[in-house]
């Protein structure tokens, strides 16, 4: 069951409904139930479900709208997390087009929609969406939500598959690992991977020019992005929309080279421009805003792996640059190892050098394995 615009032919307004495919061949959709006049999808009637949200992307993109919180719209995806929630498109106006006929941008699939093609497809069906709307997305109802003011020390990656192991290595998509300690140098209270998180922060802090944000939502491909940004000593900042307020986030190809015009995911219009070339990112403000300690250090400790290589089990990561540290002692840099000798791990450190069968491993060799493994 998905939700699906759909017009009224005798009074010309948009609709949402509940929708399902029956099976073919061919393939039909069936229109079930109508929830309500797309006008009115932000009416709340269940409070308990008012205090959830879905965090929303697709793998190579974050939507503009990512946080869902409809009470309807909640009601589409199947379980707490997956990765094929078909989603309506949420329009907004973004201009016109060089001809002068109105130009719409699809919040929810990141695609413009007022061209003959757009037009016709509504004339036959009567459903109004984007050339994107069957594509599925990731999804996470409920996320974890990180609230740094409960913890004396916060610390937040993108999580990578390992670069070297005794097991063969699978290949995943990137996710959000977390570390929080109650009390400064103390025992980690959360330490684990997340598919994706809602960051809270103090409002007085004003890191962004809207006033509608008061939490940042983090998801896997803004993480990555951001990571390799960091990594490679991109130029990146946060720039805001001068039409709608909402931080930029480059992703994809934007996010190869800096560049001083920037499109808006939120309403579709690409009249941002910054004062240099830039990658625009709100993780950057983040950063920035709540690094306790920007000092990074190697530190000194060595490991032969090759005297555990044939007895233990072991996995090697390249450390990567925090996104968020808000511990007053500096992050170390080096290459990280985990062994474990009958399920008891021995060696969890990281290390300024590594040597594998006789010879030292380079880190950014080992970066560059993870990254390819979480594209």
């Amino acid at each position: 069951m998905f939700v699906e615009r759909k017009k009224n032919e005798t009074t010309g307004t948009i609709e949402l409904w509940q929708a399902q495919w029956k099976p073919g061949p061919p393939a039909k959709k069936i229109f079930v139930k109508k929830i309500c006049d797309d006008g009115d999808v932000q009416v709340v009637h269940n409070d308990a479900m008012a205090e959830k949200i879905a965090v929303c992307w697709a793998d190579d993109r974050t939507m503009g709208n990512i946080a869902v919180s409809s009470p309807e719209l909640l009601g589409i995806f199947k379980d707490k997390q997956g990765t094929d929630a078909i989603l309506p498109c949420e329009f907004v106006a973004a201009g016109k087009f060089r001809n002068g006929q109105m130009r719409l941008w699809c919040r929810t699939h990141q695609k413009h929609w007022g061209i003959k093609a757009d037009h016709a497809s509504l004339e036959k069906t009567g459903e109004m969406h984007c050339a994107n709307h069957v594509q599925g997305m990731n999804y996470v109802v409920d996320p974890f939500t990180l609230d740094a003011s409960e913890f004396q020390e916060v610390g937040i990656w993108c999580s990578l598959p390992a670069a070297l192991a005794s097991e063969p290595i699978p290949t995943r998509k990137p996710r959000i690992h977390v570390h929080c300690r109650p009390q400064k140098g103390g025992m980690k209270s959360i330490d684990m991977d997340f598919p994706a998180i809602s960051f809270r922060y103090d409002s007085k802090m004003h890191l962004f020019s809207s006033a509608e944000i008061s939490q940042v939502n983090i998801t896997p491909p803004a993480a990555y992005e951001f990571v390799k940004g960091l990594e490679d000593g991109k130029v990146m900042d946060c720039i805001n929309c001068s039409t709608c307020g909402f931080p930029h986030l480059d992703m994809g190809s934007f996010a190869e080279t800096p560049h001083r015009k920037h499109f808006c995911a939120a309403c579709g219009r690409d009249s941002t421009w910054s004062s240099e070339p830039i990658v625009s990112t709100p993780l950057k403000t983040l950063h920035d805003e709540l690094m306790n300690n920007t000092e990074a250090i190697i530190p000194d400790r060595e490991l032969d792996l090759d005297q555990y290589a044939d007895t233990c089990r072991f996995r090697v990561w390249a450390s990567t640059p925090a996104i968020v540290w808000t511990a007053a002692r500096p992050q170390e840099v080096g290459i990280h190892v985990h062994v474990e000798r009958d399920g008891e791990r021995i060696e969890d450190n990281t290390f300024s050098k590594v040597i594998f069968k006789g010879k030292e491993l380079d880190r950014r060799d080992l970066f560059r394995l993870m990254l390819e493994r979480g594209a």
